[in-house]
């Protein structure tokens, strides 16, 4: 009966200095910590990513009786002429995301080279990054207007009124005008994450080029461009992605009317204007699909054209090397 007592008592006592131990306690550190995060997420991301895709096979308003329809909404998105014209214009985005992209580096490579005034270059390219997306629409809604900023200052330089175009209802030109909005508002905040790479390249490369007779062009394309390779290709992504979902310039400051209707706003409308959620939310899922396949087609891409194939090489530079060398291999073996 004592080697019973006294085999429980050290048995409770092995599990109270399993408890104690630090194993288990980081492990209850953790668990800890995750737990609000994680039931955050839970709650206010994947539960309405699941219902999204449940409302997507109903026929339904916000309030009032649903009724299933299977796959119809999603085949509605695909015959529906303005769910799809509606990507044509992201078209417009993601050349001024190759823009946006292409400015911020030359930005970049200035502020890299130590221009005077590159603090309050940078302070004031930065800037419209932290404004409201909402407000720099009414921003450009008013620049746009008739006879407002831009009309004004282009007065200013000598043009007739009458030869100015209409900036918002011009359909030949109002979506290049919104996209603008988009290039002023991001071109700064590439801008900070393409120097923050830039920054990171040892300064004694530039020095040592510099004595080998390298002008900045030359350190741009040698040093410079194949160090932040991979911020240049995950902005590019970002960008490109982006320019899929636009939302607030055609909503803020046109309403997507005349042929300025992105995706999202044509989802927009139709949700809560035409309260056709369960088309709504199918559009939403193709939306996400599209984009999936774009990330996954521009990774491919750049992994197959800039990605590292030896230290100083991509693989294309390496391709074209191999074909070289077994090209002279062969005049050489005639």
């Amino acid at each position: 009966m004592s080697n019973q007592i006294s085999a429980a008592a050290k048995s409770e006592k092995t599990f109270a200095e399993t408890f104690r131990s630090r194993k288990v306690q980081r492990l209850l550190v953790i668990f800890t910590f995750m737990l609000v995060p994680m039931a955050l997420l839970i709650i206010f991301t994947y539960v309405p990513f699941g219902k999204m895709v449940q409302f997507s096979f109903y026929q339904m308003k916000y309030s009032g009786p649903r009724k299933f329809v299977g796959l119809k909404n999603y085949i509605d998105v695909f015959q529906r002429s303005e769910c799809f014209k509606s990507l044509f214009v992201s078209v417009y985005y993601m050349g001024g995301a190759l823009v946006q992209l292409a400015l911020a580096l030359f930005f970049a490579t200035l502020m890299v080279f130590k221009v005077r005034g590159s603090a309050v270059f940078k302070g004031a390219m930065f800037f419209p990054y932290l404004i409201c997306g909402i407000a720099v629409g009414f921003i450009f809604k008013f620049f746009y207007a008739r006879g407002f900023v831009l009309d004004s200052l282009l007065q200013m330089a000598g043009m007739d009124i009458e030869k100015i175009p209409y900036w918002l209802e011009n359909q030949s030109i109002n979506n290049i005008s919104l996209v603008a909005t988009s290039v002023w508002r991001y071109t700064g905040q590439n801008m900070i994450l393409f120097l923050g790479a830039m920054m990171s390249v040892d300064a004694e490369l530039y020095e040592a080029a510099s004595l080998d007779g390298a002008n900045k062009w030359h350190q741009f394309r040698y040093i410079i461009l194949p160090s932040i390779k991979s911020i240049v290709v995950l902005n590019m992504i970002l960008s490109i992605s982006g320019s899929l979902s636009a939302f607030e310039p055609p909503y803020v400051i046109t309403n997507g009317t005349m042929g300025t209707g992105t995706y999202f706003v044509i989802m927009n409308r139709l949700a809560h204007e035409n309260q056709k959620v369960g088309l709504a939310c199918a559009m939403a899922i193709v939306l996400l699909g599209i984009i999936i396949l774009c990330t996954v087609a521009q990774k491919l891409f750049f992994k197959y054209a800039f990605d590292d194939g030896t230290s100083d090489e991509s693989k294309a530079a390496v391709r074209r090397r191999r074909k070289a060398e077994r090209a002279v291999v062969k005049g050489g073996a005639r």
